[in-house]
């Protein structure tokens, strides 16, 4: 499988919506083709993970530039829509929302200046409050509705994202998409390590069997003031680790995990080491049983001046491309496993949200329950032809099928819709949901 993982491409509105004056075009344009190039040996991109700052300033028109760039660069590599992931970074709030809002900077604070001892139980709270929980994603409404459209939108009742694709030889790559903005916008918590917090709730990332689980987060682990705690539980339950936010690449291979950081695809010209960059890997299993290892090739590349063109970061003087193995036991099964305890749903009774418990409640295969995103690329294409409709398409769509009421449609659409197509997948619907979507589309 290959992953091209790139972060921090601050589109930046007005000047990105005029390309022909936009100074930071060629740079991307540059790092377009060199993935291009690199493709052209190796094979098209299975997934992009752009790990966050897609944004300068949280506006809906640097959103829409950016969703042409990155389906272009798809197109490019020969990754289909779909396989695009997404997570917020700081340049992914809109501050003037933050600072107009009391509510937010109550709902921020309490998570902020709680103690360390409290934080976590303060921030649950938070998020099952149905005011200050909408609150804390308020400030990153415009990105929601810019990563609904690839599954990858984010709420108080699940404020992180999780995928699945099948890797190989019956290994599955899981892949999850943490929030690390939560306290954004406010109180110069952005502006300096330890000050932002993530959360246990967002690291849990059980270690399953015949599991490669992959982590997507914009902030590393040291700007959270969990990030003691944070960094032991990446490093012990999460092989493959994808970080941005600092600008800087870099690549560390370790005997249990590799963790790859992006430097900005369009760092600020005037930054001391400005180097723009990305990261390009091949992942796949090898061996049998306890000799299983899961092998990773990756080409870590920056920018140099004088000739322009992206380079090879090299792991030694006589070697451009990265390779490392990390061992992958297979160990059978002790036991048929524990039966599956749901949680109460810590948000209002709308009627998505009982059905959807609902629905939790009843005897379906484990990969339509609704706390599980749905797998596998169609169904990821067909949220990407949803979010393409109208609002009103959408809306009719959605009612039609009674997967959502009149009274839920006060729920922000990226939460409303992904929720209904959890519903759908509980209730066997996506067939009549995609017949809808077809339709639609033929009518225009």
């Amino acid at each position: 499988m290959r992953l091209l993982h790139l972060s921090d491409i601050h589109f930046r509105s007005p000047d990105c919506e005029t390309l022909t004056t936009d100074r930071n075009q060629p740079y991307r344009t540059l790092l377009a083709q060199d993935a291009v190039e690199l493709c052209r040996e190796g094979g098209p991109v299975d997934a992009i993970l752009v790990g966050g700052d897609i944004a300068f300033k949280g506006d809906p028109a640097e959103y829409g530039v950016a969703r042409a760039w990155l389906l272009g660069l798809a197109h490019q590599c020969g990754c289909s829509p779909e396989g695009i992931y997404v997570v917020p970074g700081n340049h992914d709030i809109d501050r003037g929302v933050c600072a107009k809002s009391l509510t937010i900077s109550i709902a921020q604070d309490a998570i902020a200046k709680a103690s360390d001892d409290e934080r976590e139980s303060m921030m649950k709270r938070q998020l099952a409050d149905g005011t200050l929980g909408q609150a804390l994603f308020q400030p990153m409404a415009a990105y929601n509705e810019f990563a609904a459209g690839f599954d990858c939108s984010v709420y108080p009742e699940l404020p992180f994202w999780i995928d699945e694709v099948e890797l190989d030889m019956g290994v599955r790559l899981r892949l999850f998409g943490l929030t690390s903005t939560l306290i954004s916008g406010l109180g110069g918590r952005d502006d300096g390590p330890g000050r932002l917090y993530l959360g246990r709730l967002q690291t849990v990332l059980n270690p399953e069997q015949d599991v490669v689980n992959l982590v997507l987060c914009h902030h590393p682990p040291l700007w959270f003031s969990d990030r003691d705690d944070t960094d032991d539980n990446i490093n012990d339950r999460a092989k493959l680790q994808f970080f941005g936010h600092e600008h800087r690449q870099r690549c560390t291979p370790t005997p249990t995990y590799m963790r790859f950081q992006a430097g900005a695809v369009n760092p600020d010209v005037h930054e001391r080491d400005w180097k723009p960059g990305y990261n390009l890997l091949d992942i796949s299993v090898r061996g049998e049983g306890l000799n299983r290892t899961l092998d990773v090739r990756a080409f870590v590349r920056h920018f140099q001046k004088a000739p322009e063109m992206f380079v090879a970061l090299r792991p030694d003087r006589f070697q451009e491309v990265w390779t490392h193995s990390m061992p992958l036991p297979h160990l059978p099964p002790l036991g048929e496993p524990a039966a599956k305890v749901e949680p109460i749903a810590p948000y209002p009774a709308t009627a998505v949200a009982v059905a959807v418990h609902a629905a939790a409640a009843i005897a379906v295969p484990a990969e339509l329950k609704p706390e599980v995103t749905m797998q596998g690329p169609s169904t990821r294409n067909l949220i990407f032809r949803f979010w393409d409709l109208s609002i009103a398409e959408r809306r009719d769509i959605m009612l039609k099928l009674a997967l959502i009421d009149v009274a839920d449609l006060r729920v922000p659409e990226p939460e409303l819709y992904k929720k209904a197509f959890k519903l759908a997948a509980a209730r066997g619907l996506l067939a009549e949901l995609a017949s809808e979507i077809e339709r639609v589309e033929n009518s225009h």
